[in-house]
């Protein structure tokens, strides 16, 4: 009967082994945890030198011209689309904005009740690309550009 207790006291080879397997698993598995867990909570700035993400973007003037006032609706640095919109502006009126690229630049006007007529103009890059004219009563006009996704060289 005592060899059969020395025997169950003392762990066998085979269940040291798998002991020390364990653990060498749970270390690596602790280390693998740690570097996710690194990567997940460092998003923060790490210093000044890190370059902030911006979306390219290119000049576009926006220009009314005429007499009396229009409802003026252009699109301008944001991404997301959404238009400014300044109402009863009084003419002439005229913006440069920067636009990003993909984001196609566009400028309504729509003439108040006294009516009148006025032209908008866009341009880019300082290049003239449309106009249009609005008359009379509540008149509407819009001038369209094209802003592809990729920057233009200079030549």
């Amino acid at each position: 009967m005592g060899a059969k207790t020395k025997e169950s006291a003392a762990p066998s080879l085979f269940q040291r082994a798998d002991r020390s397997g364990l653990i060498v698993a749970g270390a690596v598995l602790a280390a693998c945890t740690g570097l996710v867990m690194y990567g997940v909570v460092d998003t923060g700035n790490s210093g000044d030198n890190s370059p902030e993400h911006r979306t390219p973007t290119a000049a576009v003037t926006y220009e009314v011209t005429g007499q009396g006032a229009a409802d003026i609706t252009y699109q301008a640095r944001d991404e997301a689309g959404k238009a400014t919109v300044v109402k009863a502006a009084t003419l002439p009126w005229r913006r440069t904005v920067d636009v990003p690229l993909g984001q196609d630049p566009i400028v309504s006007i729509v003439l108040t009740a006294n009516g009148g007529q006025a032209r908008c103009t866009l341009a880019i890059h300082g290049r003239h690309v449309q106009s249009a004219t609005a008359t009379g009563t509540f008149g509407r006009a819009t001038c369209t550009g094209d802003l592809s996704t990729t920057p233009a060289t200079a030549s």
